[in-house]
């Protein structure tokens, strides 16, 4: 990614970044769901914690980007964005705890669990699961009925049993029994790949696009869910600390199978570059439309946090 095309990138992932932070805090502030009585104040504090405690916010994005492709219109893609970016957020609280990968660090700020207590943690981590979904069935949402039931299913589906938390179940799992490389690809598109692979297909959802168009969508979200999760296995070996923003090193010293971590770094990058070409060429029939896109693909692959 060269400098100019790096710049555009990173200017349109930032305005995306602040919309969706300005959507959810307006959302939490302002607007109570349906049968809300009272927001106890030091969970709504933690589940602000987690959830406006900055971010590249790269899933909505995604889903933004994927709705601009086919031109839609109206706050659909912005309300999706946010609620998949709950989603998103209530996971990483959850993985944080001691339970599951116990971080102290999370975006260069104190986990949930430690700006606060683990129980009020679970607590702020369930108010965003289930706030997303009180996103998805706003009736000021401009979407058809059909489309908005399609996206609770698809996000449900993303994030459950078959998808992210079932792919932390199977991380978990993988402390005791490392699995071989095609259980480590299965755990990762589940935990990683799930989300980003929703993200691409809600954008097309949003936009009433064709089946070719969503599956062509769906695809470049795994290929890029895989990159995603082979470029996050690459800084746990080699970043630092301070850059990462959370702790390095948890993979290894935990006894977790990578990919990076099985082939080795060289063979890792390798593979990057080939997922990475692959979410390009996924992206070819949509020509200049889908140049951020493809950005978003060279993005995952040279991150460094």
């Amino acid at each position: 990614m060269d400098a100019t095309v790096a710049q555009e990138f990173l200017e349109a992932l930032g305005r995306n970044a602040l919309a969706v932070e300005a959507f959810l805090r307006k959302a939490l502030d302002n607007r109570p769901a349906a049968g809300d009585i009272m927001r106890p104040a030091r969970l709504m504090q933690a589940t602000r914690h987690g959830v406006l405690n900055g971010g590249k916010r790269f899933r909505p994005f995604l889903v933004m980007e994927s709705a601009a492709l086919f031109e839609a219109e109206g706050n659909a893609a912005l309300s999706v964005a946010a609620s998949l970016e709950c989603v998103h957020c209530y996971s990483l609280i959850h993985d944080d705890l001691p339970a599951m990968d116990n971080d102290d660090l999370r975006r260069g700020q104190p986990t949930v669990h430690k700006a606060f207590d683990v129980a009020t943690a679970i607590l702020a981590g369930d108010s965003l699961l289930t706030f997303a979904f009180s996103l998805l069935a706003d009736k000021e949402m401009e979407l058809p009925s059909a489309a908005r039931i399609e996206l609770v299913g698809g996000l449900a589906a993303a994030a459950g049993m078959g998808g992210m938390a079932g792919g932390q179940a199977l991380d978990l799992q993988a402390e005791i029994s490392p699995p071989d490389e095609a259980g480590i690809i299965t755990l990762q598109a589940m935990k990683t790949g799930a989300l980003i692979r929703f993200a691409c297909e809600a954008g097309a959802i949003i936009a009433g696009a064709g089946t070719e168009d969503r599956e062509r969508l769906s695809a470049f979200g795994s290929a890029i869910g895989l990159a995603f999760q082979l470029a996050d296995d690459l800084l746990d070996l080699e970043a630092d600390a301070e850059t990462l923003g959370k702790a390095t090193g948890k993979d290894a010293a935990r006894g977790k199978a990578t990919l990076a971590a099985l082939h080795g770094a060289d063979w890792a990058r390798e593979q990057l570059d080939g997922l990475v070409g692959q979410a390009r060429e996924i992206l070819e029939p949509y020509g200049e439309r889908a140049r951020l896109l493809r950005q978003a693909a060279d993005f995952v692959a040279n991150r460094r946090n």
